[in-house]
């Protein structure tokens, strides 16, 4: 789980927002919605510049896809450091969410509450209430039993159409790696795709 190896990861946003970041004027914000798939932090796709400005461009054509209104699409790229890192590609990490899973719905279960759910959206899982709230929790849970608390989330997602039929690859698989210390954001730059 502790990572020594930096990421080159990339940020899709409005171009406002990352010339100011590239100016000096702070850190990228955190994100908190309750359907983000790796929990609250701040998201980068990890080395795929690509598809940052894809994204930044989906969002512009549909402002109900994020919080942050994009008018100009943009990419700005950061080095991070993973650090303590919950890397759902490694086992450790996996038992680490599977017994937060359960943990999580004990809890949810003796106080007689909805369990949020993973929602379908264009036949994929697009809206991931429960894992989002399974991998707070698993925050949660290590801040209040004095555990280090986790710097990143890493995980693998297949996502888009299969290259062929009964392909196991994915047209639009990718990682995504979401920071919740900004301090192992080490420094942003200007990607040369721009």
């Amino acid at each position: 789980m502790r990572s020594s190896a930096l990421v080159l990861g990339y940020h899709g946003c409005d171009r406002k927002v990352g010339e100011g970041i590239l100016s000096g004027e702070g850190h990228l914000r955190a994100s908190a919605n309750d359907y983000d798939w790796l929990g609250s932090g701040i998201y980068f796709w990890e080395s795929n510049p690509k598809r940052a400005l894809e994204w930044a461009e989906f969002v512009k054509s549909d402002s109900k896809l994020s919080a942050a209104h994009i008018h100009d699409p943009f990419v700005i790229g950061a080095i991070i450091d993973p650090g303590n890192c919950l890397d759902l590609l490694e086992p450790d990490s996996i038992r680490i969410i599977e017994e937060s899973y359960r943990r999580f719905t004990a809890i949810l279960s003796a106080a007689d509450a909805p369990l949020p759910k993973n929602q379908r959206r264009g036949g994929k899982w697009a809206i991931r209430r429960l894992d989002c709230a399974v991998v707070n929790y698993a925050h949660d849970f290590r801040a209040q039993t004095e555990k280090p608390e986790f710097d990143t989330v890493r995980a693998a997602f297949e996502e888009g159409e299969p290259l062929y039929p009964t392909a196991g690859f994915h047209r639009r698989t990718h990682i995504q790696l979401c920071v919740r210390n900004p301090a192992q954001i080490i420094g942003y730059f200007r990607p040369i795709e721009q």
